[in-house]
């Protein structure tokens, strides 16, 4: 199996995931890219799984699936947003 993405970490708090990937680290806004994560728990947010390929993030408890590629694109357009 090709490696994607090397993921090397992800973290999530009130507001923001923060993911490491390809020795870049990016902050996200929940709610600019989950509705479901910004209104799940803390153990919801938690419990997610990493594709073996680095394509992408699973979170089982609330179905929810969010591409590497998808999320990289929106950290291109909110740089662009905020200069």
């Amino acid at each position: 199996m090709n490696q994607i993405h090397n993921v090397q970490s992800i973290a999530l708090n009130q507001s923001h995931l923060i993911l490491s990937v390809d020795d870049k680290t990016y902050h996200f806004p929940l709610s600019e890219i989950s509705q479901k994560l910004a209104q799940a728990s803390e153990k919801e947010r938690t419990a997610y799984q990493i594709s073996p390929s680095g394509y992408g993030i699973h979170w089982p408890l609330i179905d929810e699936d969010l591409s590497i590629n998808g999320l990289l694109k929106t950290a291109e357009t909110l740089a662009i947003s905020s200069n």
